[in-house]
This record gives structure tokens, sequence and C-alpha cells, in this order.
């Protein structure tokens, strides 16, 4: 007797995923098209609302509450499935959206902003529990792929469209508009699951979780206050120096025993795609005001700089989803590319160096954060036991949200302090990549699967 055993699927977009598939990028693509506008239309909204002095404000209650949401949802998902949150951050993205649409004033709107990211954090974590569920192994790659161009995408357009939007008609549409879009996305995202065999989680309740959630609550506000510290330079130092001590005390407590010495396998996951990720979201705060004030390129010109990067991230995601290329090449290699792309892209501070250069050096920081970033994913629940999936990607998404924070913070410090030198700012964020290729290799040896609850201290 015979026996057929039937090939997954190669394509994410076959008959079987396409629904799911879809629904998934939807998600992913407006989550990332509102955080993309939002910055776009925030000075128009704060001045109508007379609001300035809460401008900063409303980005840190967003960050705060997606830690908040990321630390709940990992665990959530790993005891009841993923469904449920992800329905309930959709609720919360949706009513997030709609309390800043119809905002009166500054206060209610960055209410409004605290619940989106609460939404925001679910969805993600979620998400990412949903492809390990259900999604085979050797598909992972192509799907974080899509969740990279799904990032990509609004990165490119948000900004132009939140312009339009704001000029031709009211900046409230922005998210009004996106919450008209986000349900039909999650419907399609269900119908993609049915007969998954999701409504339960392979996880019991885990002891402590309360305790976890004060300690995520402490590490948003940390967050929080240093990004807020940075923002208002010398008249932020204490806000900036009690957010770093705070960091200090609640950060390890989220985070696997041995992540800040980089041990081996799962605990320098966080810290591996916090130094890469950070190092270029750092650099490109001062890559187009560079840019703009020593090399006179318009702001069109800076932002399409900025847009050749996003490209590079898409197709060093594609590439790496393809195969052919091993974790360890993606994430050393990947990160080298990071640093390689901010070295280069520093010495178009020389006036003889051509302007072209600027685009080379972000298409090459592109494909390696492109080929790093999905990889740490696929590895993550490569190496997690089967209902941990949730809580190791929390720990993931925490860490790259805090060391994100505190590097563009003090990338922005450093600049200040040595009156606007990009040189050194730069310098700062070419050494975090540098270190992101260093302890590349430790996240890369592993030997079974595991969990980074063991390990929390």
């Amino acid at each position: 007797m015979t026996t057929t055993v039937e090939a997954p699927p190669v394509s994410v977009v076959s008959a079987k995923y396409r629904a799911l598939s879809v629904g998934l990028v939807a998600l992913v693509m407006l989550v990332a098209f509102e955080a993309m506008a939002v910055a776009t239309a925030m000075p128009v909204v704060a001045r109508d609302l007379g609001g300035m002095h809460l401008y900063n404000l409303a980005f840190s209650a967003t960050l705060a509450a997606s830690v908040i949401a990321t630390v709940l949802g990992g665990r959530w998902s790993d005891v009841k499935g993923p469904l449920v949150p992800v329905g309930s951050g959709v609720a919360a993205f949706v009513a997030g959206l709609l309390v800043a649409g119809f905002a009166p004033n500054m206060e209610v709107f960055v209410a409004g902003r605290f619940i989106q990211g609460l939404g925001a954090g679910l969805i993600q974590v979620a998400l990412y529990v949903l492809v390990a569920r259900v999604y085979p192994g050797e598909m992972h790659p192509k799907v974080f792929a899509l969740f990279s161009a799904a990032w990509v995408v609004p990165s490119m357009i948000g900004p132009a469209i939140a312009g339009f939007v704001v000029e031709n008609a009211d900046w409230r549409w922005i998210f009004l508009g996106v919450s008209l879009i986000v349900v039909p996305s999650a419907l399609l995202l269900w119908r993609g699951t049915a007969g998954a065999g999701l409504t339960g989680g392979n996880a019991e309740p885990a002891p402590g979780l309360g305790r976890k959630l004060i300690w995520a609550t402490l590490t948003a506000v940390a967050a929080a206050l240093i990004q807020y510290g940075s923002a208002l330079q010398l008249r932020g130092l204490p806000l900036l120096a009690a957010g770093i001590v705070l960091l200090a005390v609640s950060l390890p407590r989220l985070l696997p025993r041995g992540s800040l010495r980089a041990a081996r396998g799962l605990p320098t996951a966080p810290v591996l795609r916090g130094l890469a990720y950070g190092s270029l979201m750092a650099a490109q705060v001062l890559i187009p005001l560079m840019l703009i004030n020593e090399r006179d390129l318009t702001p069109t010109g800076a932002g399409i700089v900025l847009t050749v990067g996003a490209l590079g991230w898409s197709t060093g995601s594609w590439i790496k989803g393809r195969g052919g290329i091993s974790h360890l090449a993606a994430l050393r290699g990947g990160a080298l590319m990071i640093a390689t792309g901010i070295a280069l892209i520093s010495l178009v501070l020389i006036d003889s160096v051509p302007i072209a250069l600027a685009y080379v050096a972000m298409a090459i920081s592109g494909l390696g954060i492109g080929a790093l970033h999905p990889t740490v994913s696929v590895m993550v629940l490569e190496m997690s036991a089967s209902g941990e999936e949730g809580q190791n990607t929390a720990a993931l998404g925490v860490g790259e949200s805090v060391f994100t924070v505190v590097a563009v913070a003090v990338t922005g410090a450093l600049f200040t302090a040595t009156g606007e030198t990009y040189l050194v700012g730069l310098a700062f964020t070419f050494t975090l990549a540098i270190l992101a290729a260093a302890v590349a290799p430790r996240f890369a040896q592993h030997t079974k699967a595991g969990t980074l609850e063991g390990v929390i201290a």
C-alpha cells in the first residue's frame, strides 16, 4: 500500500492560504500606514486642537501602550489562541482611530492614540502566533517577507497621502478613513483561518502575568520619558535621566536572563534586533536633516533617499524569503550592510563626494535590515517550544521598541551636545550596527526549541 504525502503549498497565495495572507498583509499595512501618516499630519493636528504642548506625548502614548499590549497579547495568544487577541486588537485599534478622528481637543486625541497603541500591540504579537500555528515552517520566511513589504509600502506612500488629505480635505479623515478599512481586512483574515483549529491555545495560564504587566507598564513609562525628555534637549535632562534609571530597573524583568550579555540562543533575539533596527532608525532621524542642511537637497529629495532605503528593505526580505541565504549570513551580513550604509552616507558630509552616494548607501542599509529583520522573526518561531510563541514574540517586540527609543534618544542627545555634529551621531549608530553583527552568531548558535519564560528574571 502506497501512502501519498501531500507537500505543503509553496506559495503563500495558494488557494489554501490566499484569504489569510491577504488579510494579514492588509492589517499590517493599515497599522503601518497609520503610523507613517500620523507623523505627517501631527503638526496640523496639534495646531488645530491647540495642543502643541502635548505634541510629543501623542507619539509617546502610542509607544507606551504598545509595549504593555505586546506583553499581554503574547501570553494571551499562547493560552487562548491568536484569534481572540487579534479581534480585541482590531476593536481597540478602530476605537482609538475613532476617538482620535472625532477628538474635540488634544487631550482626547492623545487618549485615542493610547488606545490605538493597545490595539496595534495586540495585533502585532497575535499575528506572529497565527503565522506559527497556520503556516508550515518552511513558509515562514515568505510570510515575513510579505510583512516587511506591508510596512515598506506605507512608508513610501503614507506621508504623501496624508499630506494630500491634510491639504485638500481634513486631517480627521486620516483616522476615520483607516477605521473604515480595518474591519473588512479583519473579516478576510478571519475567513482565512476557518478550519485551522485556532480557537484554543497550547499553554496553561502563567503565574505572575500581573507582575509582568506592572513591569511592562513601568518600562513603557520609562521609554516615554526617554523619548519625551530627549525632544526637550537641555530642559528634558531630568526626564531623560529618570527614564534611564527606571528602564534599568524594569526592562531586565521583561527580557530573558542573559539578554544583556548576549547569551546564546533565544535570549539574544531582542538585543540583536533592537541594536540593528535601532541603529538604522536613529540614523534616519539625522540623515534627512543632514542632506537638507549640508547638501542643499529639498525635503522631497531627502525623502526619496529614505524611499530608496525602504525599497531596499523590501528587496532584502524578498531575497531572504526565496531561500538560498543561511540564517547566519542574513543576520551578520545584514547588520554589516546596515553599518556599511551608515558609513557611506557619512561621507556625503564631504562636499566633493557625489550626492548619489546617499542613494547607494541607503539601498545597502535597506537590503541589510530587510534580510535581518524577518530572519530574527523566523528563528524565534523555530526556536520556540509549542505554546510559547506568543511570549517569545512579545519579548522580541519589547526589546526592539525599547532599544530603538534609547538609540534615537542617545543619538539626538549626542548630536545636540556636540553642537549639531552629524558625524558624532552617525558614528554612534554605526557602532550599534557593528555590535549587532558581533552578537549575531550567538543568536544563531542554538540547539533545540525552548522558551524565554523559563529564563525571564
